[in-house]
């Protein structure tokens, strides 16, 4: 191909890139004091700061915030990085996640940085509701009144050894829709069922028929009432339907669409009759841990950055995230404490793998862990200390990653998910 002097949009292109890459070359570094990002009651908790080589010294220096469980400002200061090397540092004697922005005068976006004090005696907002067990045992009563009667439909995959189904369920008021894949041969096989992010989309088939290719028998869970290949169909908004009453909130008929997946997957004749892992990120991972805590079916529990938990945080200086309920409204409050995971927590006995990124602020990791220390059953954390939410640092995620896989190749070999939790005594 012969060559072409870049035009001046190029150039101007290649300049922003430039300016772009020298901004963040001058950024400070920050090291932590612990590389773990979990600190004990009282101990120091900080990062070392320091400057790339033949990086200039910031003018003014650099601004900083520190926030506890990222609401209420506990300490704020200056960087002063004359002589290429300082410290951020702060201390605090009850458990907590701490929020740091760095503002770097012009030199790139803020930075964010999060370590947890204590995180295993993390505690839930408010109370768990008296009555939280018998108004979901008396909606799984009514699901099991609901015929099934599942339909499926071939549909074809480019994937060799694989078939692939769109599946309608019945269940209350609504039904399950999604993909279900399972290996082109005869045999029983361990299920995974993925639950999915927030928002109103058309699903995948590569994320059952990828899976299925492994050896997993999958079901790939719309959140919605809808054909699993539609992006159309539900209010962008959902989220807020009915949020004044648990009786009507549009999570109580997704988190019994759920279950009844569970359901029905235990029926199949292909089920190895033995595992049933339930995966998801975000609402995902929401949807994860409240269907562990109402179907005693799950035998593991896969979650990252799970959304759902600490729903009532904004009123007791814990920042709440997604779904992003009200606070003002004492009547959404209310409504939230049942659908709220950490409620769901103390209902599930299945291994737990649950990952936290310490600087996200869709599901702030705060209410993770007061959800984790509320598992009965065996629980391991996997801290993420310099992550966002999965979609804004999806390059953070690899501990996530890494360890999700190796639970999932436990798994479909027929192993025993055994949780590291040492994180408990800290």
């Amino acid at each position: 191909m012969p060559f072409r002097a870049p035009g001046r949009s190029s150039l101007a292109g290649l300049a922003f890139v430039l300016t772009a890459a020298a901004a963040i070359a001058q950024q400070p570094i920050f090291t932590p004091f612990h590389e773990s990002g979990i600190y004990a009651l009282g101990e120091p908790v900080g990062w070392t700061v320091t400057l790339p080589p033949g990086t200039p010294a910031p003018p003014g220096g650099c601004r900083y915030t520190i926030r506890k469980n990222n609401s209420e400002v506990i300490k704020t200061g200056t960087i002063d990085l004359s002589q290429g090397r300082a410290a951020i540092e702060t201390a605090l004697d009850e458990p907590a996640m701490v929020y740091v922005q760095v503002e770097t005068n012009g030199a790139g976006r803020p930075i964010a940085l999060g370590a947890a004090v204590a995180p295993a005696r993390l505690r839930p907002s408010v109370p768990r509701p008296g009555d939280f067990d018998a108004f979901w045992d008396a909606k799984l009563r009514a699901l099991n009144d609901v015929p099934m009667d599942p339909v499926l439909i071939s549909v074809e995959t480019g994937e060799p050894g694989v078939e692939l189904y769109t599946v309608k369920i019945g269940s209350l008021a609504s039904h399950v829709q999604g993909y279900l894949a399972r290996p082109k041969k005869e045999g029983k096989f361990p299920a995974l069922i993925i639950f999915q992010y927030a928002g109103v989309y058309a699903l995948q088939p590569r994320t059952a028929t990828d899976r299925a290719a492994e050896g997993w028998l999958v079901f790939n869970v719309d959140s919605h009432d809808i054909p699993p290949d539609l992006s159309t169909g539900v209010s962008v908004d959902y989220r807020t339907i009915g949020n004044t009453s648990r009786e009507t909130s549009y999570f109580l008929n997704m988190y019994l669409r759920d279950s009844r997946a569970i359901d029905y997957i235990a029926t199949r004749p292909d089920w190895d009759g033995k595992t049933i892992v339930v995966m998801g990120t975000s609402m995902g991972g929401q949807q994860s841990l409240a269907v562990a805590g109402l179907n005693p079916k799950v035998t593991a529990v896969i979650v990252n950055e799970p959304a759902g938990a600490d729903s009532n945080g904004d009123l007791h200086g814990q920042k709440a995230g997604y779904p992003n309920w009200p606070s003002s409204d004492p009547k959404v409050m209310e409504t939230a404490r049942y659908f709220d995971t950490v409620n769901f927590a103390p209902r599930i006995k299945a291994p737990t793998l649950a990952a936290m990124g310490f600087i996200d602020t869709i599901a702030p990791p705060v209410g993770i862990w007061i959800a984790l220390g509320q598992i009965p059953g065996p629980k391991e954390a996997v801290p993420m200390v310099e992550s966002d939410h999965n979609n804004i640092t999806p390059e953070k995620q690899r501990a996530y990653e890494a360890r999700s896989k190796e639970v999932l190749d436990i798994l479909l070999k027929g192993g025993q998910f055994k949780p590291d939790e040492t994180w408990t005594r800290k």
